[in-house]
């Protein structure tokens, strides 16, 4: 038999719709307590409404309680972890257990893009998809997955594409790396290892700033007066800004910020390529680390991350760059 921890956070699968206004608003009890769904037979489950929060709302402290609750579930001999989400910001969640915890349990995030009581409601489905994913032996050593409408997503890359659409979460240039049937759980991608790193603390100003045309240094200037811990900058391109920014990232390098670059595109890596003013490797050169691989919220919590273990210059771009 075997031990799976659902932890309820809330988000869109634990609310309900007034039929009156249409809002849609979080319960007073969650729908999800009650619900009856279809689990394997070989499946037992410990459930807990850890907390019942629109997504919104959910903060790196709610992350860090999350990420205390599994590694105690871990030494209470779970064999896999189920969490249902709002749509949100789930993406942030999963990719912070994906950095703190990685590949030590099978951890399932699951969300719903449609309230308990909306016709075509889609919780109940992805919540017995997910409990299915976390107890397959096949998804061990995967690190956090997101489990929705049939498809499961690497938490390292996963992001939510559509406002409304229950198929929003899609991994840009990669894909699905597996999917559910009716009757399997099927993987069809392997994931390069990548660091992981625990953190007992998650305080820090983090902000990100997404470049345009016309950008100039003012914004980033004015950061760096309120004392931030670190930025993260979605760039132009291939990881290039307008070459009126780069007076106020040096000013704010030279106060030892690190300042984190990511591309603004949905597809592709960041990558120093450009020699122009404001280019690639003109930011490269005076010390902006390049996050080529991760959108620019995950970016935020894995710089969040690396500060709050207080990593030397050298340890945190290695981190940032694995």
């Amino acid at each position: 038999m075997k031990k799976i921890l659902v932890l309820h956070t809330g988000g869109t699968i634990a609310m309900k719709e007034d039929l009156l206004t249409g809002g849609v608003s979080p319960d007073v009890i969650n729908p999800l307590m009650d619900a009856e769904i279809a689990i394997p037979q070989s499946v037992e489950l410990f459930v807990e409404d850890i907390f019942n929060l629109p997504s919104p709302h959910i903060m790196p402290e709610h992350m860090l309680r999350l990420k205390n609750r599994i590694q105690q579930a871990i030494s209470q001999q779970f064999d896999g972890i189920v969490i249902t989400h709002g749509t949100d910001t789930l993406e942030e969640t999963a990719f912070f257990l994906d950095t703190t915890i990685g590949q030590q349990i099978p951890i399932a995030v699951t969300g719903a893009m449609r309230s308990s009581n909306e016709l075509g409601s889609d919780g109940l489905y992805n919540f017995e998809s997910a409990i299915r994913v976390a107890a397959c032996p096949e998804a061990k050593k995967k690190g956090v997955l997101v489990v929705m409408n049939d498809e499961i997503h690497s938490a390292r890359y996963v992001t939510k594409t559509h406002t409304t659409n229950v198929a929003t979460f899609r991994t840009p240039t990669l894909g699905p790396i597996g999917i559910v049937t009716k009757q399997r759980i099927l993987f069809m991608q392997e994931l390069l290892e990548t660091k992981q790193l625990d953190t007992k603390t998650v305080t820090g100003l983090i902000p990100i700033v997404k470049a345009y045309a016309g950008m100039h240094g003012d914004l980033i200037e004015a950061l760096g007066e309120s004392e931030v811990d670190g930025l993260v900058i979605e760039a132009l391109g291939a990881g290039n800004l307008p070459p009126e920014t780069i007076p106020a990232i040096k000013k704010l390098l030279a106060k030892e910020v690190p300042i984190v670059l990511v591309s603004r595109c949905f597809n592709g890596i960041a990558e120093a390529v450009y020699e122009y003013a404001g280019g690639g490797k003109e930011l490269q050169e005076l010390g902006v680390i390049f996050c080529n691989s991760i959108n620019s919220q995950k970016a935020r919590l894995k710089l969040l991350i690396a500060i709050n273990n207080a990593l030397s210059k050298e340890q945190l771009i290695s981190f940032m760059q694995s």
